[in-house]
């Protein structure tokens, strides 16, 4: 169970980082590549982690899991736009954001709700 809550602890950081980007990006503002790639580590291995954990304890997180997993394609979709100098969709970029937040409200509720 120790590794969900350290999931939970990188997801919220990658949290913090990712408002902060959203707001770069909907104020048209140049996306800082360096707290791009920290937001995408701190979820990356939170999600790993997440896996791992519903391995090896039989954890029923498949579907928050997949939520967190079509989140983190947005998310590559958005990262590798603006290494490539496209423009940053708004809308993904917010579709990501509530999905994220759905699914650390998912397993928040999962992790305490018991």
């Amino acid at each position: 169970m120790e590794l969900i809550y350290t999931a939970i602890a990188l997801f919220a950081s990658a949290a913090m980082i990712g408002l902060y980007l959203l707001m770069c990006v909907l104020q048209k503002k140049p996306v800082p590549k360096g707290l791009a790639i920290i937001h995408g580590l701190l979820a990356a291995t939170a999600l790993v982690l997440l896996i791992v954990d519903m391995i090896k304890n039989g954890a029923d997180t498949v579907q928050i899991v997949v939520l967190f997993a079509i989140t983190a394609l947005g998310g590559i979709v958005l990262f590798a736009r603006d290494m490539t100098g496209k423009s940053l969709p708004k809308g993904l970029a917010i579709v990501h954001g509530l999905l994220a937040v759905a699914g650390f409200i998912f397993l928040l509720i999962y992790t305490f709700g018991k």
